[in-house]
């Protein structure tokens, strides 16, 4: 199973938490030891943030990489991902799993 991230979506996150912080490109750089130049490519998705990066700025954004990296992946990848985390659970716990998951697809919208 191979994951492909979306570093364009990865870049949107990272652009989001760095504007709700109120800081430029050039002052989270800063921050990171990185250029202004390379902020602005990460935000983009034109180049891969080192991992050393990217923990340094998700520490200077105040988030985690968790949640730079949450729906980087995309869907199908998730899903088997998802399914290949539930070889060889106990089946019982696996049908409640999936039954509060299927209830909470259904409310969507709602939430």
């Amino acid at each position: 199973m191979s994951f492909e991230v979306d570093y364009g979506a990865l870049g949107a996150r990272i652009r989001a938490a760095r504007e709700k912080k109120y800081l430029t490109q050039e002052q989270l750089g800063e921050i990171c030891s990185l250029s202004t130049a390379h902020i602005g490519h990460i935000e983009r998705g034109t180049r891969t943030p080192s991992i050393d990066s990217l923990c340094a700025i998700s520490s200077a954004l105040g988030v985690s990489t968790d949640s730079l990296l949450i729906d980087s992946f995309d869907a199908a990848d998730k899903l088997a991902h998802l399914t290949a985390m539930l070889e060889n659970k106990d089946p019982e716990k696996v049908r409640r799993f999936i039954t509060m998951v299927t209830a909470m697809a259904e409310k969507i919208d709602e939430i």
